[in-house]
């Protein structure tokens, strides 16, 4: 990106944080920043895109760009020992989750080795997405080993919450050994998911789910958060 672009797009951001625009305030037009930056048109569109890339512009044709709404906060839940769902609920987001896919997948020592699986045992994906107020927040994928829950083959492609199937499996107390933050961007497939842009950062959580009686992993989970929509406080989790 050339100099001049990153300018702008540095100046909009920092009027962004210093709230001189305000959520759903319309940022000046192309043809008033061309004038304001003394610029080539080209130059501030490829701002604007920027800006978009990154989650700060809804852009609505013919009305102009307008600064995205304010990021809603949410309780972000590490530990294994509460599910994502109850969470949720219990602090009283307006939560729904959808089920997208359901199936047996190849043999990946990164995955397989979290799991305890030998190369030959049968590993089943579930994959689903989380909304909160509508707003697509995350995608859960969960890996579960065939032999330790083998009900999974049957319910895999009807399960919105993972506790909920294994109390049914007669697990009750669940914990986690370690979690792993870390970000990444979105693949293709992620940004059809997720209804987001390629630039937009992704936080990443990786945890197992561990029956507490008897310290058995019954799955691999990892959490894929949007950060442009959502905020996360990790701070006050009980």
């Amino acid at each position: 990106m050339e100099n001049k672009e990153m300018l702008i797009v540095d100046d909009l951001m920092n009027q962004i944080k210093q709230k001189k625009i305000q959520p759903g305030e319309k940022f000046p037009s192309e043809n008033a920043l061309t004038e304001m930056y003394k610029v080539p048109r080209m130059t501030v569109r490829n701002a604007f895109n920027t800006l978009e890339e990154r989650g700060f512009i809804q852009a609505s044709q013919g009305k102009g760009r307008f600064l995205k709404g304010k990021s809603i906060q949410i309780k972000l839940p590490l530990t294994g020992d509460t599910s994502f769902t109850e969470k949720m609920e219990q602090m009283g987001y307006n939560l729904q989750t959808k089920n997208v896919l359901f199936k047996k997948v190849d043999y990946n020592p990164s995955i397989f080795n979290r799991l305890h699986a030998s190369e030959n045992e049968n590993v089943y994906q579930v994959v689903r997405l989380r909304y909160i107020n509508g707003e697509i927040i995350a995608i859960h994928y969960s890996f579960i080993k065939e032999s330790t829950v083998p009900k999974i083959v049957e319910e895999g492609p009807e399960i919105l919450s993972m506790f909920r199937f294994y109390r049914q499996q007669g697990f009750k107390k669940f914990t986690s050994n370690k979690s792993i933050l870390s970000v990444t961007f979105p693949t293709l497939e992620e940004q059809q998911l997720l209804e987001c842009k390629s630039m937009i950062p992704l936080i990443v959580v990786e945890t197992d789910c561990t029956n507490k009686e008897t310290n058995q992993i019954l799955e691999y989970t990892k959490i894929l958060y949007r950060s442009d929509t959502f905020k996360y406080d990790i701070s006050t989790i009980t």
